[in-house]
């Protein structure tokens, strides 16, 4: 890897912090879709496309970014409790949304596009708490 590139990448031990880089890339791309078009929010609310309009894809467009932040943010500080507990609790609030949406509201339907953030949250989630201690004790 480039001397350049490994420059910006997170210092911490472990893939965890790329990981929260990565995700929080993706979830960049996402929020500039959601202002930009209204398609792949609709596909994702696959049940209940009629729903989605402007005003709602910019607000999940918002919501996405501000999960981005909190991801990028915690790759950086990753052995900071509170920033961890927030990142923690980021992908716990994505993956009630999206499991409330699916069985709840019924707005989505178990296709590729409700996949990805529902495998995304999951494992994220799951690693998380399986490395607390090793990141967060590391102070």
């Amino acid at each position: 890897m480039s001397q350049l590139l490994r420059q910006f990448l997170p210092s911490s031990d472990g893939w965890l912090p790329i990981w929260q880089l990565v995700v929080a890339s993706a979830a960049v791309f996402n929020a500039l879709q959601n202002y930009t078009t209204l398609k792949l929010t609709q596909r994702l609310y696959a049940r209940a496309p009629q729903l989605v309009n402007p005003l709602q894809a910019r607000a999940f467009g918002t919501w996405t970014l501000t999960s981005a932040v909190i991801r990028a943010y915690a790759a950086y500080h990753i052995h900071e409790k509170a920033v961890y507990d927030i990142a923690i609790f980021s992908y716990l609030i994505a993956f009630s949304h999206f499991t409330s949406e699916l069985l709840i509201f019924k707005s989505c339907k178990l296709n590729g596009p409700v996949l990805s953030p529902f495998i995304v949250s999951s494992l994220s989630l799951l690693w998380m708490i399986i490395q607390y201690d090793f990141y967060v004790s590391q102070v």
